[in-house]
């Protein structure tokens, strides 16, 4: 299936190549700037009921937009980005169905189950998406956090995702590695994710085609979406277009 986004950076909607993110802004580089709102994306999803994106603030600056996106297409769409525990609530309220947390449930390189399970005691494991997403180190899959630059001792592997599948209702997991590159997706991580994940979990990253939609779908055995970011049309993408995503859903829900 096919999960839409809307990324959002000094409040626009962008589409970043995600190996560049870092807090001081050097090397960013950038393939899309909308001139649309947020709000615009969200209406976009509603109407074509496409629920369970994500919505990713990329650092400050962006709170008026994602909650303007939340508020046209409430408990439609997951929100992330600087999300903890003194914040979780207010993005539900505000119209998330779902919050994504990354960074903020790991100290010192590693997971801190504590925090973890204070945010469950908050908002309820099925309100709570934990991000993943991670880079290739020795040849294994590593989170990484504070906007894909540092290196976790989180591997992600069956004997983790089984752990964490007890907190949270899915997994988002972008390959940051081939993220915004549209050089394709990362298939040994989607055969790793189909193999290991026991509940819903979303891949991201390097999607640059129809096929990839069809590819992942098929590998993923029907347990991964993806999302795709650069390559779609109405982020000036050439070579996928969004109404196509949107038929590809349909067929795959309709009665046969």
């Amino acid at each position: 299936m096919f999960r839409p986004c809307i990324d959002l950076h000094e409040g626009k909607v962008k589409q970043i190549v995600g190996g560049t993110l870092s807090d001081s802004g050097a090397g960013l580089r950038t393939n899309f700037v909308s001139e649309r709102p947020a709000s615009w994306y969200a209406e976009l999803y509603k109407k074509d009921g496409l629920k369970g994106g994500h919505v990713i603030q990329l650092g400050a600056g962006n709170e008026s937009a994602a909650r303007a996106a939340l508020a046209a297409f409430p408990g439609g769409l997951h929100l992330g980005g600087g999300v903890n525990l003194d914040n979780a609530r207010g993005w539900l309220d505000a119209g998330a169905s779902h919050v994504i947390v990354t960074s903020w449930v790991f100290r010192d390189g590693q997971l801190d189950f504590d925090r973890v399970r204070a945010l469950v005691a908050a908002i309820g494991k099925e309100r709570l998406v934990l991000d993943l997403s991670c880079r290739v180190r020795d040849g294994k899959y590593w989170v990484v956090t504070d906007r894909w630059q540092k290196f976790t001792e989180f591997e992600v592997n069956r004997h983790e995702l089984e752990r964490l599948a007890a907190f949270c209702d899915e997994f988002l997991i972008h390959a940051a590695d081939v993220e915004g590159l549209c050089g394709g997706v990362d298939l040994e991580l989607v055969q790793r994710l189909t193999n290991d994940s026991p509940i819903p979990t979303t891949y991201a990253g390097g999607a640059r085609s129809d096929l990839d939609l069809e590819e992942v779908t098929r590998v993923g055995a029907g347990k991964i979406d993806l999302t795709i970011g650069s390559a779609l049309d109405i982020f000036g993408g050439t070579c996928v277009r969004y109404e196509d995503c949107v038929a590809f859903n349909r067929r795959l829900t309709s009665p046969a």
